[in-house]
């Protein structure tokens, strides 16, 4: 492949004041774009009755976020790079607002929908950029240590916070204020983007055949996938859209290895601990969306929580979670290496959902749902910073903006597929109950079912760790933190 020619241009890193005010200003958008992923969940009954949208149309309220997020974030990361991240992380923010401006005054399903969407593409444009904004602004060692713990605290707290706040929103006021609630947070953010560093521009091209490939391959898998999960796996629709991304995807590669300025460098997953870290973090994400899901409907369904109630109960993963990426893991890290630190967060969370396992219809919460969701939370927070680490150790200058947003792209398409999978685990265990089992019971056991298989793929998290991550590297850099 030809040898890429680049310039890079951008200011000093900041310092004192401004460094202190960068970080909020990354972390609070990071947390925003995150909570949307799930924020409509408890609202989602709410949102049937009043638009009168069909159940089978009803998925798409979370689909439509989840396919243009994790299908375009690998062009928000390039964008990025090209154009300035700075400029892209401002764009992203203004499209994200708007979309949630018109989302919450949608007077139809397909509104909402189309809103939603455009939610995905703001937050693919400006969640990567936050990422490599953070890098720039910040510089490497015990500063950028800490920034990272609480950029992923932010990103392990914010599906959680937005199933909190959802449930508050959704209940005292109307599910409306799901979407506007985004405004001010987001104008907020905006004001604050002053102090962060643009960092070095790239001077090469736009590769749009690599963009139009990846969006598409990935957008098709994942509809692929919630299509097969509602109308079955032998469905022609759903086998011919995973074709096509097949397809789509392996075009993609061929693009990658044989393009003279590439979307998705090979020098980015050539690291084998790069390749690891977003392996583990697709693993993680595919666990983490559904065991919400399950955890959800289990609370509503089965004990039949209001909707502030089910929020409520979401308050030990948040807790867990922050409390493990931003204090557990950055002090781990300071002495023990990423792989060990992985190894450990992941391990511990599948604990967590080893404990999920003993729910049942008539249990109270104190025994298994709270426990275990601390437990499980502060693996993951733990877990979250050393991946996150591990994913942009290492890359070039003038890639940062793509390495991060691979790592959001890994755990967004993780999360959509893990879900389609695990739903169908969870579907065939409830169907698989013998006759005359009451229906709470059945449910239950379904949902631990699918929750237990998220558990399995955390252990397979921590085999990927330990065959990838360096502990030598980790070592030498551990002193340095």
């Amino acid at each position: 492949m030809a040898t890429r020619e680049k310039t890079r241009t951008g200011p000093p890193t900041p310092t004192g004041r401004k460094l202190g005010l960068a970080l909020p200003v990354i972390a609070a958008a990071q947390l925003m774009l995150v909570l949307d992923g799930t924020i409509v969940v408890v609202a989602l009954p709410s949102i049937q009755d009043a638009l009168h949208l069909a159940q089978s149309d009803l998925n798409w309220v979370l689909t439509a976020y989840a396919l243009t997020f994790g299908g375009l974030l690998l062009v928000g990361g390039r964008a990025g790079d090209l154009f300035g991240r700075r400029r892209i992380f401002r764009l992203g923010l203004v499209v994200f607002t708007l979309a949630s401006l018109v989302g919450g005054l949608a007077t139809t399903g397909t509104l909402l929908i189309t809103a939603r969407a455009l939610q995905g593409i703001g937050a693919a444009l400006a969640a990567p950029a936050a990422l490599s904004l953070l890098t720039t602004t910040f510089p490497a060692g015990p500063e950028r240590n800490r920034a990272l713990g609480v950029y992923g605290a932010m990103g392990g707290l914010g599906s959680v916070v937005g199933l909190l706040l959802g449930g508050a929103l959704t209940e005292y006021l109307s599910w409306r204020w799901i979407l506007f609630v985004n405004v001010p947070i987001a104008l907020a953010v905006l004001a604050g983007t002053g102090v962060l560093v643009e960092g070095g521009r790239d001077s090469g091209k736009a590769d749009l055949p690599g963009a139009i490939t990846a969006t598409l391959g990935l957008g098709s898998l994942v509809y692929a996938i919630n299509r097969a999960n509602t109308d079955g796996w032998t469905d022609e629709v759903a086998l011919t859209c995973g074709v096509v991304a097949a397809m789509l995807l392996a075009a993609f590669l061929r693009i990658q290895r044989r393009g003279t300025d590439p979307m998705l460098p090979p020098a980015i997953l050539a690291d084998r601990g790069r390749a690891g870290a977003n392996l583990i973090m697709f693993l993680m994400g595919a666990g983490m969306l559904a065991t919400f899901y399950f955890l959800t409907l289990y609370m509503q369904v089965v004990k039949g929580y209001p909707p502030m109630r089910t929020g409520l109960a979401y308050l030990p993963f948040a807790l867990g979670i922050g409390a493990g990426a931003g204090a557990l893991g950055p002090l781990l890290l300071a002495r023990a290496s990423e792989r060990t630190v992985t190894m450990g967060g992941m391990l511990l969370a599948a604990v967590g959902m080893a404990w999920f396992g003993l729910l049942t219809p008539g249990q109270n919460a104190l025994a298994v749902l709270l426990p275990a969701q601390l437990v499980a939370g502060l693996g993951l927070g733990a877990g979250i910073v050393a991946i996150t680490v591990a994913g942009v150790r290492g890359v070039a200058p003038r890639d940062t903006g793509i390495a991060s947003g691979l790592i959001n792209t890994t755990q967004q398409i993780g999360g959509a597929l893990g879900l389609a999978v695990l739903a169908a685990v969870a579907a065939a265990a409830t169907a698989g109950q013998p006759a005359g089992t009451a229906l709470p019971s059945a449910l239950t056991h379904g949902y631990t079912s699918g929750i237990i298989a998220g558990g399995v793929l955390y252990l397979a998290a921590v085999l990927v760790a330990a065959l990838t991550l360096d502990p030598r590297i980790d070592r030498q850099e551990a002193k340095s933190r």
